[in-house]
């Protein structure tokens, strides 16, 4: 039977399977270590799984370098290992989607070496390549979202490539009928091996200004609200209007449509990475046609973001509200390249299991399909990486200013008393598990009720059971009050209202009191 809309009403796990389990004991996580772990996220609750990339890479971004679509990489297994996930995936209830890189890939793929041979072959075009300015510098003045320009010049080749992240990253040439063909090719061989849809890495960055034009400099007031910008560096000094963003993407976006309502039940999350998300996300999703969801951006964002106030959360919401068309969101407040939530937004909070709770239980309630990063449910805090321990490329460059994305991508801890907490037999793990997050594994909080996972496996049950949470209206109250958010959700005739103090001090609406941390859900 279709149930079309089974990923707006469902909640979502984000999987980064270096991470979650490792079955074959190389200290690296792997497929049959999270076939394995598949009944705990089943009874979980949720209703889908995003798995971030697998696919074989050499690793320079950790899986985001494809250099085959089609294959899994070793490290992780071989596609037969995919395809037990999947049937013990599907006999659980749970669907799940992968992370597709359409927007670059590996400066090893067979794609590129062929193309960087010379400037005639059959995909001397795949890439986008662009000669040297008369003085020898770059073509224009487009950045690296990881540092220096995002281009790099090939001496086989004699011309430069563009990279909007790493050198190792070189981005296709979307405005290529075959680049397009190829990409939508390789999505529908997961589909026809069963996958319930695409999680959309940096979907807006497939093409490109064909002219090359230089990005102005960006103008502080054009940005979008409540969008973070810590730290200026060239990338951040910049307007991309040339680089990314590209009207054309549409045309590509109803291509890949049109493939997915071939396959019922499939879905599509595009992850959106702009000056002003919210007015693309709305573009990207408007109407039938398009992307079915997009992931946001601001609730993730930030490094050294300040604690956690109402306007953290009406801010964003209200701007995509705000938007001219119809679409529908996706929230997440951790995921693989950010600080976890409860270090992020908690530096002043001491009780941190109950600030976990507390927003697990926010993210939940939410308009829009929330999606749990591993870990989050056991209320993980960001884990403290050395200089020495550093893998992630981005770490390493912008040392010792941020570490980079290791702190949220340690290895899941399963087992309290096990080595290296039951992840892996290996001595040692590809990045170490801190004692912090050793005494909130699994097993520990499986025996305690008033745990963060019990707690979260407790309000999923709920949401379940409240089709107001899940497909709702929502309305924001002011509550003059900076540290007590309150809203309405609605669903007909029907209203509740929703109230969470984001403080360790007592506060009160209207004659409800609330304890500190505390949520009040009207009907729960």
């Amino acid at each position: 039977m279709s149930d079309y809309n089974w990923w707006k009403d469902g909640v979502f796990y984000q999987i980064y399977p270096r991470s979650y389990m490792d079955k074959n004991n190389d200290g690296i996580g792997d497929l049959a270590g999270i076939t394995e772990k598949l009944e705990y996220i089943a009874k979980l609750g949720v209703d889908g799984v995003w798995i971030s990339p697998f696919f074989k890479s050499p690793m320079h971004d950790f899986g985001y370098d494809v250099s085959e679509y089609t294959t899994v990489d070793p490290i992780f297994g071989t596609n037969e290992d995919f395809d037990i996930l999947l049937k013990c995936a599907h006999e659980l209830g749970l669907k799940i989607i992968i992370d597709m890189v359409l927007s670059h890939t590996s400066i090893e793929h067979e794609w590129f070496n062929e193309s960087r041979k010379d400037k005639t072959n059959d995909k001397a075009d795949w890439y986008v390549w662009a000669d040297a300015k008369p003085d020898g510098t770059p073509p224009n003045n487009w950045q690296s979202c990881f540092g220096g320009p995002a281009w790099t010049f090939d001496t086989k080749r004699g011309q430069y490539y563009m990279h909007n992240f790493l050198k190792e990253q070189p981005d296709l040439n979307f405005h290529n009928e075959d680049v397009q063909n190829a990409l939508l090719g390789a999505c529908e061989y997961w589909l026809e091996r069963g996958v319930h849809g695409f999680r959309l890495d940096t979907v807006n960055f497939y093409f490109h200004d064909k002219e090359l034009r230089d990005n102005p400099i960006r103008n502080p007031e054009s940005i979008s609200v409540g969008l973070q910008i810590e730290t200026e560096v060239p990338y951040t000094m910049q307007a991309h209007i040339y680089d990314k963003s590209r009207p054309e993407n549409i045309g590509f976006l109803k291509k890949l449509r049109t493939l997915m309502d071939k396959y019922p039940d499939t879905m599509t999350l595009g992850e959106i990475g702009d000056d002003n998300p919210y007015k693309l996300a709305v573009e990207y999703t408007d109407g039938d046609k398009l992307l079915h969801t997009t992931y946001n951006t601001h609730l993730i964002s930030g490094t050294n973001a300040k604690d956690l106030q109402s306007d953290t959360i009406t801010v964003p919401f209200k701007e995509f509200q705000n938007q001219p068309g119809e679409g529908w969101a996706s929230w997440a407040f951790s995921n693989h390249d950010v600080v976890r939530s409860v270090t992020r937004w908690g530096k002043s909070i001491k009780d941190k299991e109950a600030f976990a709770i507390l927003l697990n239980t926010l993210l939940l309630s939410l308009r829009g399909t929330p999606f749990i990063y591993q870990g989050e449910e056991l209320g993980l805090p960001e884990a403290k990486v050395t200089f020495e321990q550093i893998q992630d490329p981005w770490g390493k460059y912008l040392w010792p200013e941020w570490v980079g994305r290791d702190g949220c991508r340690t290895p899941m801890p399963w087992v309290s008393d096990a080595p290296q907490a039951g992840f892996s037999e290996e001595t040692q793990t590809w990045l170490p598990i801190p004692n912090e997050h050793t005494v909130r594994a699994v097993d520990v909080q499986e025996s305690d009720a008033n745990s963060v996972l019990n707690k979260t496996r407790e309000f999923i049950a709920k949401r379940k059971e409240m089709p107001i949470l899940q497909s709702g209206d929502i309305e924001f109250i002011e509550t003059h009050d900076d540290k007590l958010l309150g809203f309405y959700r609605i669903l007909g005739n029907e209203k509740i209202l929703c109230l969470f103090n984001l403080s360790e001090e007592e506060k009160s609406y209207e004659g409800i009191a609330l304890k500190p941390l505390q949520s009040y859900i009207e009907g729960t």
